[in-house]
């Protein structure tokens, strides 16, 4: 998900068109930035990925859905 907005240990993400409010209290060592990508896990930021990282997820999720 790509972090739009970030206030204390939450940011709120966006993904697809669906925005989620992230924790991230378990990256709170790592310097996360509004535009920035994480992979994230019920409901938690658990890594920094790059853009290419996470654009070549949402391929290899779309190949598995089935979806053009």
């Amino acid at each position: 998900m790509q972090i739009k907005s970030i206030d204390g240990f939450m940011a709120r993400c966006e993904a697809k068109g669906v925005e989620r409010d992230v924790s991230l209290f378990m990256m709170q060592d790592d310097k996360l930035e509004v535009d920035d990508f994480v992979v994230v896990h019920v409901g938690y930021a658990i890594q920094k990925i790059s853009s290419q990282e996470a654009q070549t997820a949402w391929q290899l999720y779309d190949e598995m859905l089935g979806k053009p």
